[in-house]
C-alpha cells in the first residue's frame, strides 16, 4: 500500500524543489534578521567556515547550550560534501559516530533507506549535493543557539585582552562580534595562518616524523585538488555536448578508462568509471583520479581574494574531461546537472581540497601512532576524539616528481585522532578543525576524508563550548570532559567496529579502550580498515593487571597475575588488594543493574565486555586525568 501511494517522480521533484526554496527563504530571513535586529555584540564562540567541520562544530556547540556564530562566505553549508560536489562518503560506514551518523540517517530518510543511496561502487552512501545542503541547513536551523551568517565574510579578526574582535560583512551590512573562542574551520586554515600559528605544508621529512614511508627530504608538494563535476543523464536522445574549453587536449584523458579489455592496464571499463560516483536522481559525481579531473594547484599559498581566478584552470581541466567523455567515449547524453548548484556555469561553488596547512599542535599524529598505537612513547589513542577507517590515500597524479606514497604499502588499522591535534601550541582561545589539524602529511591522507572531518568538527564544537562554559582556554579543558560530551552524543573515541552506539555497554567499552584497560585488535582491510574489540572474548588475570597498572603506580613492577582466565572471585580479590571494600555478594547484586549477561557466581569467567563494565563501575579509570600525550597524571591519588 505504501508503494502505491508514492508520488510520481515529477511531483516528488517539485516537492523537493519547493522544500529547497523554502529553506533558502528561511535562511535569507535568518541572515537578514541576525544582521539587522540583533543587539548581541558578544557571543561565546565564533566559527569561521560553514564546511563539514564548521557546521558540525556549530551544532555540537549549540547542543551543549553555548551560543555561537557560524560565518560562511557561500550560500551553502557542507563545504567539500556539498559546495565542492564530493557527495559520497568515503569510509566510516561501520563507524556511524555522533553527528556523522545523524547526517547519514537523515540522508537515508530522504532517499528511502541505505540501499537507495548505495548507488556507486566508491561509497556506501551517495547523495545529490543540493540535498546534502538542504539537510545541513535544516540541522542548523533546528538549533536556536546558532547565529548563521551566509554569504558573509570575516574581514578582520584580532585578539585583544583574551577576546576575539571580528568584523563581518553580511548581505545587510557590517557587523562586529566579540567572542571568547575562535574556531578556524576554513578549508585551508587561513585564519590560523594569519594569527601566526606555525604550520607544516607539503611532505614532511623522514627525520622530522620518524616515518619510514616519508621522503628523506621535505618538500612543498601538496595533493592534487579536483573541480568535481555533477552530471545528469538527460536521456538517450539528448545531446548535451559542450564547447571544448581553452587548451583542450584529449591525450590528457586517454588512459582514464578503456572501452575494451586491451589497454590501458589495469583495465577499467568506461561505464565502470562513471558508476564509481553514480548518485541518486540519475546523476554522476565525476571525481576521477586516473587521467581524469585531478589538478595540481598550489592554492594554499594563493591569496584568498584571487583564488577564484586560480580555479579557472582546474575548471577547464574538468570541462575538458567532460568533453572527452561526451565525444571520445560517446556519452553525449551526460551533461552538467543544471539545477544542482546556485552557479551560472552549473559547476560546484568551490574545488575539492585534499590538503591544507597543518598546524603545529599540542599533539602531532604520525603514521607510527596509527600503525602501532600501543607501542609508542606517546599514548595518543587515549586522547581520541574522532575515528577513521580509510587507508592512507594520496593523489599526486599531476605531480610525477612527487615521492610516491602508496596506501598499498602503508597498511594501517582503523585509528583515532587525539584532541591535542586541534589545539595550536602557541595561540590561546583558538581551535583548528577541518583538514588543518596537527598530523603528518602521510596521516593527512586518511584524516582528510569526509566522515572524519565531520567528527573533527563535532569535537571542536564540544571543546569550544566547554572552554566557554568554564572560562578557560582550550588547552586547560580536561580531555576526559570533552570525550564524555562526545560519548553522550553517541560519538566514538575508539574505532571499535564491533560495538555500536546502541549497545548498552557502548560507553563502558569505549572507556575501556580510551583508558588502555583493554586494547583493540587492528586489521588493515581493503578500503575499510578495522579495529576490533571482541567483547565476548575471555580475559586473563594478566589482562586486568596490565590494563590498570598505569593508574596504580605500586602495580607498575608487580605482576602477581598470569595467563589464567580471570574469574569473578579472582577479580574481587584483586579489588580488595586495592583497598576496596567489596565482596562477591556486592558484585552479584550489581550484576543485573549493569545489564551483564548470565547469573554470576565465584567461578564465572569474565569476558572483555564484563571486565570493561565492572572496571568502569568500580574503579572509574576514565575519571583519572590524562595529558595531551595520553599519559596518566599520577598526582590524582
Amino acid at each position: 500500500m505504501r508503494d502505491q501511494q508514492k508520488p510520481s517522480p515529477a511531483k516528488e521533484r517539485f516537492n523537493y524543489l519547493l522544500t529547497l526554496a523554502f529553506l533558502s527563504l528561511l535562511n535569507s530571513l535568518n541572515t537578514s534578521v541576525s544582521a539587522q535586529t540583533t543587539t548581541i555584540a558578544t557571543i561565546p564562540v565564533l566559527i569561521a567556515g560553514g564546511g563539514a567541520s564548521g557546521t558540525m562544530a556549530a551544532i555540537q556547540c549549540a547542543r551543549l547550550g553555548v551560543p555561537c556564530a557560524l560565518v560562511e562566505s557561500t550560500s551553502w553549508l557542507g563545504g567539500m560534501l556539498t559546495s565542492a560536489g564530493v557527495s559520497a562518503f568515503d569510509g566510516n560506514h561501520r563507524l556511524p559516530s555522533g553527528l556523522w551518523g545523524e547526517l547519514r540517517d537523515s540522508i537515508y530518510r530522504r532517499y528511502g533507506g541505505p540501499d537507495k543511496v548505495s548507488t556507486g561502487w566508491a561509497s556506501n552512501t551517495l547523495f545529490e549535493p543540493s540535498t546534502g545542503n538542504a539537510i545541513l541547513q535544516n540541522m542548523v536551523h533546528l538549533e536556536e543557539q546558532i547565529n548563521l551568517y551566509l554569504l558573509s565574510t570575516l574581514e578582520e579578526v584580532r585578539l585583544e585582552e583574551g577576546q576575539w574582535r571580528a568584523r563581518i560583512n553580511t548581505p545587510d551590512g557590517s557587523l562586529e562580534l566579540h567572542a571568547s573562542l575562535f574556531v578556524d574551520a576554513t578549508e585551508l586554515g587561513d585564519w590560523a595562518a594569519k594569527f601566526g600559528v606555525p604550520y607544516r605544508l607539503g611532505m614532511d621529512s623522514r627525520e622530522e616524523t620518524g616515518e619510514i614511508f616519508a621522503p628523506e627530504s621535505a618538500n612543498d608538494i601538496i595533493q592534487d585538488l579536483t573541480y568535481v563535476l555533477t552530471l545528469k543523464d538527460y536521456g538517450p536522445q539528448a545531446d548535451k555536448t559542450i564547447v571544448p574549453p581553452p587548451g583542450y587536449d584529449p591525450e590528457l584523458f586517454r588512459c582514464c578508462c578503456s572501452p575494451s579489455d586491451q589497454d590501458p592496464k589495469p583495465y577499467i571499463d568506461c561505464q565502470q568509471m562513471l558508476d564509481y560516483g553514480k548518485l541518486p536522481g540519475n546523476k554522476y559525481m565525476i571525481n576521477w583520479p586516473r587521467c581524469g579531473n585531478d589538478y595540481y594547484l598550489d592554492v594554499v599559498n594563493t591569496q584568498p581574494e584571487i583564488r577564484q581566478q586560480a580555479w579557472e584552470a582546474a575548471k577547464n581541466k574538468s570541462l575538458g574531461f567532460l568533453y572527452y567523455i561526451q565525444t571520445e567515449l560517446g556519452y553525449k547524453n551526460l551533461g552538467l546537472a543544471d539545477q544542482e548548484y546556485p552557479t551560472e556555469d552549473h559547476l560546484p561553488l568551490m574545488p575539492y581540497y585534499r590538503e591544507s596547512r597543518r598546524i603545529k599542535g599540542l599533539a602531532f599524529l604520525r603514521v607510527n601512532d596509527i600503525l602501532k598505537p600501543y607501542d609508542q612513547l606517546t599514548a595518543y589513542y587515549r586522547a581520541g576524539i574522532a575515528v577513521g577507517d580509510y587507508p592512507i590515500d594520496h593523489h599526486h597524479g599531476e605531480r610525477p616528481d612527487a615521492p610516491k606514497i602508496d596506501f598499498i604499502n602503508i597498511k594501517v588499522p582503523a585509528f583515532n585522532i587525539p584532541l591535542g591535534s586541534l589545539i595550536p601550541a602557541n595561540t590561546p582561545n583558538l581551535i583548528v578543525a577541518e583538514k588543518s589539524i596537527s598530523v603528518s602529511n602521510i596521516v593527512n591522507g586518511a584524516t582528510r576524508l569526509q566522515p572524519v572531518v565531520l567528527e573533527i568538527g563535532q569535537a571542536a564544537g564540544a571543546l569550544a563550548a566547554l572552554a566557554a562554559i568554564q572560562n578557560k582556554t582550550p588547552s586547560e579543558i580536561s580531555i576526559r570532559e570533552v570525550q564524555q560530551a562526545l560519548l553522550n552524543e553517541g560519538a566514538y573515541l575508539m574505532p571499535f567496529v564491533d560495538v555500536l552506539p546502541g549497545d548498552p555497554h557502548f560507553q563502558a567499552i569505549q572507556k575501556a579502550g580510551a583508558t588502555g584497560l583493554l586494547k583493540g585488535y587492528g586489521v588493515p582491510f581493503k578500503w575499510a580498515d578495522q579495529t576490533w574489540f571482541y567483547p565476548e572474548l575471555v580475559t586473563s588475570e594478566f589482562d586486568f593487571i596490565d590494563g590498570i597498572r598505569d593508574y596504580y603506580p605500586p602495580l607498575k613492577h608487580q605482576y602477581d597475575a598470569g595467563g589464567e582466565p580471570l574469574s569473578l572471585a579472582r577479580f574481587t580479590e584483586f579489588l580488595q588488594n586495592l583497598s576496596m571494600n567489596l565482596d562477591h555478594q556486592m558484585l552479584t547484586q550489581a550484576w543485573d543493574d549493569l545489564q551483564l549477561p548470565g547469573a554470576p557466581d565465584t567461578d564465572t569467567i569474565l569476558t572483555r565486555r564484563m571486565l570493561a563494565v565492572l572496571v568502569d563501575h568500580y574503579l572509574h579509570l576514565f575519571e583519572v586525568p590524562i595529558d595531551q600525550e595520553g599519559k596518566v597524571e599520577f598526582n590524582h591519588r
